[in-house]
């Protein structure tokens, strides 16, 4: 397990300025925020610190302004819902640095807590320019970085400020890394990971690192086809990437080499086009698959052995469904797994950590995500994670 500072390590705090990175990043519909997600996931370390006696500011960034002032981006418009989540008061100050923030600070007492500009305003945010984190870092007394959504990206406010004052992980970071660390760090074998998706394309750094890591590869979604048709089976009119023949070859000779078992499925749900509940719906044997049909699930047959491997494994790592999800029936063998991985989660044998916006759509959906061991949030975060990639941000936190 990488060594990080949290906020355990932290003396007393009283009447000292932590500047705490958090994702405010959240969906708005008619000047409202429709989810509230991220705000509740960092509420946890704003109030630990609030209460603590600390003042604490709070960085974030908020839709993608390119280092334009837009009053349709500023921050301002999240206070409301920040409020709401905490149950407290805040105080929105239009400036990230500079003297505006030191007199905002000159009025805060101990325990309250402002929300800085969106740091995308700001043209060195995303350069990762020393100069501006420079002047965040004047108006602070430590960083705690809580927003491992924005871990991936190397910007001054997740990057080059945590060098520059004590920094630490906040209560989300820290549940994330120990979640993450558990799952692929140093997870109790055997290793399952199940992904999915659209495009072998967008995956392949992914699979390609899980084959030397896991004992049991799980491929769905549309990328299960390329493979098929680069094992020689006539997939029809499914989505696939023929083009990627041979490397889903090598990325399948690795995983023997490697000693990975890799999973496709043997029987599939097809139809002649897709829609919710075709008529031309019916399942068959992944070799029967007629010229004019699409592959849009795992069949049950298919779906029933990987609950039985899952029931042989001790640590499960999930990115991404098994079938077309979002349109009936094709949710079908998505929700089977993910019930029968909760299940094995609730009664102590599994640990289960899923990551990606359709995954945690497709638990919510099979109403199994509260069951689960840890769910990410995190986009981009979470694949890169899954690829390998060292996160700038966390990184940051352990020097």
């Amino acid at each position: 397990m990488m060594a990080f500072r949290t906020l355990d390590d932290l003396g007393d705090v009283r009447g000292k300025v932590a500047l705490v990175r958090v994702d405010l990043n959240v969906p708005m519909q008619d000047g409202r925020a429709t989810d509230l997600t991220r705000i509740e996931a960092v509420a946890p370390t704003i109030l630990e610190l609030a209460d603590a006696g600390a003042k604490v500011l709070l960085l974030a960034h908020f839709g993608r302004p390119k280092g334009e002032r837009s009053s349709t981006l500023s921050l301002s418009l999240v206070q409301g819902a920040v409020e709401a989540v905490l149950g407290r008061e805040t105080m929105y100050i239009s400036e990230l640095a500079g003297p505006i923030v030191q007199q905002s600070l000159g009025i805060m007492r101990p325990g309250d807590i402002g929300i800085l500009e969106n740091t995308r305003f700001w043209a060195g945010e995303e350069k990762n320019d020393p100069e501006l984190a420079k002047a965040i870092a004047a108006n602070g007394d430590f960083y705690v970085n809580d927003a491992f959504s924005a871990a991936h990206r190397a910007h001054a406010s997740t990057e080059a400020i945590a060098h520059l004052l004590p920094a630490y992980a906040g209560r989300a970071m820290e549940k994330e890394l120990k979640a993450l660390d558990a799952a692929l760090g140093n997870p109790e074998k055997p290793v399952a990971a199940v992904v999915g998706g659209a495009k072998v394309s967008t995956k392949l750094a992914v699979l390609e690192h899980l084959v030397g890591k896991v004992q049991h590869l799980i491929i769905g979604g549309g990328m299960a086809n390329t493979f098929l048709a680069a094992r020689g089976v006539d997939v029809g009119k499914s989505l696939c990437e023929h083009d990627l023949a041979k490397t889903a070859e090598a990325i399948l000779d690795t995983a023997d080499q490697a000693g990975c078992t890799v999973h496709l499925p043997y029987d599939v749900v097809v139809a002649k086009e897709f829609a919710a509940n075709p008529p031309s719906l019916r399942t068959c044997n992944v070799h029967e698959v007629a010229a004019d049909e699409m592959i849009l699930d795992i069949g049950p047959q298919a779906t029933e052995a990987l609950a039985d491997v899952l029931k042989t494994c001790r640590t499960l790592v999930w990115n991404g469904p098994l079938g077309a999800f979002e349109t009936p029936p094709f949710d079908t063998a998505t929700v089977a797994l993910a019930r029968t991985a909760a299940a094995l989660t609730r009664e102590g044998s599994l640990v289960s950590v899923a990551g990606g916006g359709d995954t945690v759509a497709a638990l919510h959906h099979a109403g199994v995500a509260a069951d689960f061991s840890y769910v990410s949030t995190a986009g981009g975060a979470f694949l890169e994670w899954m690829e390998g990639k060292e996160l700038p941000g966390v990184a940051a936190l352990t020097s």
